[in-house]
């Protein structure tokens, strides 16, 4: 099968052609050469950009996805940390769950006032001690 330009790439994939110039700026896929200005890709980066696709998906950044492939472009996953991120979105899933059910319970209340719930005045407690969203804050701005 013969080279796909970035145009070709940017349609098959819908990514745009200015990701894709970043990407390989970022080492994340490699073109193989040029035909006049327009960069030429080997048709095995569709399946590559699906790969990254599906990290970002999953919350990898895309210094972790760059870890996922090998020098000679190969995938070479990391079952640690596929396992660590499902625990990381376990929590997050946990978290979103609780302030859901909050919401919801704040929606429907029957007191006159939600700072006559305790229900209510509970959740406030706990988001002045910083134990809601502290956790996403500090999984954000972890490496």
């Amino acid at each position: 099968m013969r080279d796909l330009d970035i145009t070709e790439v940017a349609q098959r994939s819908g990514v745009p052609a200015s990701t894709l110039r970043f990407y390989e700026e970022k080492g994340l896929i490699a073109s193989t050469g040029r035909r006049g200005l327009r960069r030429l890709f080997d048709p095995g980066v569709l399946e590559r950009l699906a790969m990254i696709a599906l990290g970002r998906a999953a919350g990898f950044s895309l210094d972790e996805i760059a870890l996922m492939f090998a020098p000679d472009g190969r995938p070479r996953i990391d079952r640690q940390m596929l396992a660590a991120k499902a625990e990381e979105l376990d929590r997050t899933i946990r978290e979103l769950s609780a302030m859901r059910d909050g919401l919801r319970h704040a929606a429907a209340c029957p007191a006159p006032s939600h700072m006559e719930c305790p229900t209510f005045r509970r959740i406030l407690r706990a988001a002045a001690s910083g134990a809601i969203g502290a956790q996403r804050k500090r999984a954000r701005q972890s490496p």
